[in-house]
């Protein structure tokens, strides 16, 4: 079985994060989006993987994965990205007639594939869906189960006929490229892998589903980017291989080699990278910071920092805020109060009273 990865969008949705970079490289919890993808499949036994991209972010994708060991990738142009099912189309070389696991990189599950992936039973299968309930469905693709078989797939249903909505992953054997061969394009001139999954089953096809055991989250937006990344850090356990010098750490904190904290109040769950410096500061729970972070006189939780930011002398609390690599925030005049920042690589921002 092979692994495909679709990354070839430009994640218009987290701009500006995403202005100068691919949102599949954002990190959750110090690893790239496209990372935790490739571990997933790793761990479920697939070590040979195409990744769909677009020429222009293709080398952004490269240097994410280079450190990932055990795998053989494969590139696969997809310009311009036309949908799931185009994405198909154009990998059929690297698929040919082999069973494959098909993973949107911008989605996080708590417990990985391993269980979905080893549901698929080639011989009885055609195609299985990974399911989980959901308050309100009607902006994800849509199942009608019946007797343990997917009998019917709506697209964004503005009246949803369940529940049970499609997640990040699904399993294809080959029977799925004569479907998207048969494709009509929509609205948009995207071609929908939920057009593809009905036109199996009105063939008579078998389309299994397995709910999501856990957590799933679709990483789309800068909320679901800061909610992920505390699911996450739920999980971790204190790992200090930093210098820690008259400081408070409560609870569950990682800080990476290389990294020094003076005078400082961290309250866990934090992860911190390697080689930061931290000094004068409160770093409050669910607080990532990337590598190479400087962080004097300031005060951040519930936030996201990404590699080579610095923020300093900044008399207000930054709370629920999702920020960039390379990024310089700093104060003039202090002001009280709380700020929410969303803000892109290689920015510089002044926080000064009016």
């Amino acid at each position: 079985m092979k692994g495909l990865i679709l990354a070839a969008g430009w994640g218009t949705r987290l701009r500006p994060i995403t202005s100068l970079r691919p949102k599949p490289t954002i990190q959750v919890a110090n690893k790239a989006l496209i990372v935790h993808a490739v571990d997933n499949l790793k761990e479920a036994g697939i070590n040979k993987i195409g990744i769909v991209v677009n020429h222009y972010i293709q080398e952004y994708i490269q240097t994410a994965v280079s450190e990932c060991e055990g795998v053989e990738f494969e590139y696969i142009i997809q310009n311009p990205p036309k949908g799931l099912a185009h994405a198909v189309q154009v990998s059929k070389d690297f698929l040919q007639d082999d069973s494959f696991v098909m993973y949107l990189s911008d989605n996080l599950f708590q417990n990985g594939i391993k269980d979905f992936v080893a549901a698929f039973d080639p011989n009885t299968m055609n195609a299985l869906l990974a399911l989980i309930e959901v308050a309100d469905p009607r902006a994800l693709g849509v199942a009608v189960v019946e007797n343990g078989r997917i009998t019917k797939l709506v697209e964004k249903p503005k009246v949803p006929p369940s529940n049970l909505a499609v997640s990040g992953v699904y399993v294809f054997d080959s029977t799925i490229f004569d479907m998207v061969d048969r494709l009509e394009p929509g609205a948009k001139g995207e071609y929908q892998i939920t057009d593809a999954i009905q036109m199996l089953i009105e063939s008579g096809k078998n389309v299994g589903y397995k709910e999501v055991e856990g957590w799933w989250k679709d990483t789309g937006k800068a909320d679901d980017i800061l909610d992920a990344n505390r699911l996450m850090l739920l999980d971790i356990k204190g790992d200090i291989k930093a210098e820690v010098n008259n400081s408070l750490v409560i609870g569950e904190v990682v800080m990476g080699k290389g990294t020094i904290v003076k005078n400082c109040k961290i309250v866990g769950p934090v992860l911190i990278g390697e080689d930061c410096y931290i000094e004068d500061a409160f770093i409050g729970p669910y607080t990532t910071l990337g590598d190479e972070v400087t962080l004097n006189n300031a005060e951040l939780e519930y936030s996201v920092v990404g590699n080579g930011t610095e923020i300093k002398d900044v008399n207000v609390r930054l709370q629920d805020s999702l920020i960039g690599e390379d990024v310089t925030i700093s104060r003039r005049i202090v002001h009280p109060g709380t700020h929410k920042l969303v803000i892109g690589d290689n920015s510089v921002v002044v926080l000064k009273e009016h």
